[in-house]
């Protein structure tokens, strides 16, 4: 808090207030604790203080004073788009369901497990862990571990440890795939980020589609680490450098992220090759960048707003119902469709 001529330099507490008031302390700390025990005319004065004073009630001593904690932990990857689109609209469901939202990062030198260490140390009531690099048998133990709900938004499927959200993924590479060949094309290549917690629910769908449609299936699988904030554009650039080295391009590229289809049309776009006249080009999530004028991306709509209302009511229903068993909720996908495409040439 500022100093001034009224005021100490220091942060007010509730003894600045019950001072300023005339009251006891003990007032104002049933005020701030909704405790029964004083009027609304005092509770109205005592708030009306506060505001003046700038005083601020200590989060984590009211948190560590309540029978039941009723706060949230997301644990995220904040250099990937998709995931701080879906944290924004957790917030706004967690709000509406009466929970706070503590969040905890991983990064490429963080694990989700030590993201998860710092929200239990919160009393979180539930965890919400978005885009895991761990595999089924890590959330199976950090579901263990932690004996709070915890809720998986990515790509795995229905178990008995933890709940799990994700998109119809395979369903809407499918459909990319088959919108390509209704507009012409037979020769589509699949970009596989290998390291993408979604990779295999994805590729399921290309493979699905191109062996119903009778099309010869073309992967490029680029490893790396998921966690890396470059990993989607470098693993997109690696799979366009591929094609770049073999004597005919395919007519359309497919890739299971946004981020990766930038990465393909920059290096395409460096040697020449035309989007789309020479080369169709898709993606998914329809993130930030797809929606950019100068990328223009035809892409699969991975709603982040659904996304990050079913996570948040995932881990309530099981926060609320200790003997609710863990479920699996899918969100569907539809196509969104830009200047990325054209008929092959």
């Amino acid at each position: 808090m500022t100093g001034g001529p009224d005021r100490p330099s220091r942060p007010p507490t509730m003894a600045d207030i019950a001072a300023h008031l005339g009251v006891s302390r003990q007032l104002v700390s049933l005020v701030f604790r909704d405790a029964p025990g004083a009027s609304e005319e005092t509770r109205r004065r005592v708030r009306e203080a506060a505001a003046e004073l700038g005083f601020r009630p200590h989060v984590a001593a009211r948190s560590l004073r309540r029978t039941h904690s009723t706060d949230l932990g997301v644990i995220f990857a904040p250099a990937h788009s998709t995931e701080l689109e879906m944290v924004e609209h957790i917030y706004s469901a967690a709000s509406a369901e009466g929970y706070d939202v503590i969040l905890s990062a991983q990064t490429a030198g963080r694990s989700t497990d030590e993201a998860a260490d710092e929200l239990l140390g919160h009393r979180c009531a539930g965890l919400v862990v978005i885009g895991s690099h761990l595999g089924h048998a890590g959330m199976r133990a950090l579901s263990r571990r932690a004996v709070v709900p915890v809720v998986d938004v990515g790509s795995r499927m229905r178990n008995a440890d933890y709940d799990v959200v994700r998109s119809s993924g395979d369903r809407g590479i499918d459909d990319m795939v088959t919108y390509l060949a209704e507009t012409g094309h037979r020769q589509i290549a699949y970009v596989d980020p290998a390291a993408m917690p979604a990779s295999a629910v994805r590729r399921k769908g290309y493979d699905r589609a191109t062996e119903r449609l009778g099309l010869a299936a073309d992967v490029l699988s680029v490893p790396g680490r998921y966690r890396r904030g470059d990993y989607f554009e470098e693993a997109g650039a690696a799979a366009a450098r591929q094609l770049l080295e073999r004597a005919e391009l395919p007519t359309a590229v497919v890739t299971p992220n946004d981020h990766t289809a930038v990465g393909v049309l920059q290096i395409l776009l460096r040697a020449g090759v035309r989007i789309p006249e020479d080369v169709s080009l898709t993606g998914f999530d329809d993130s930030p960048i797809a929606r950019l004028s100068s990328v223009d991306l035809t892409t699969v709509r991975q709603d982040p707003a659904l996304m990050g209302t079913a996570a948040v009511e995932a881990a309530v229903r099981r926060i609320r119902d200790g003997a609710a068993a863990p479920a699996e909720t899918v969100v569907e996908t539809w196509l969104v469709k830009r200047g990325s495409v054209a008929p092959p040439r």
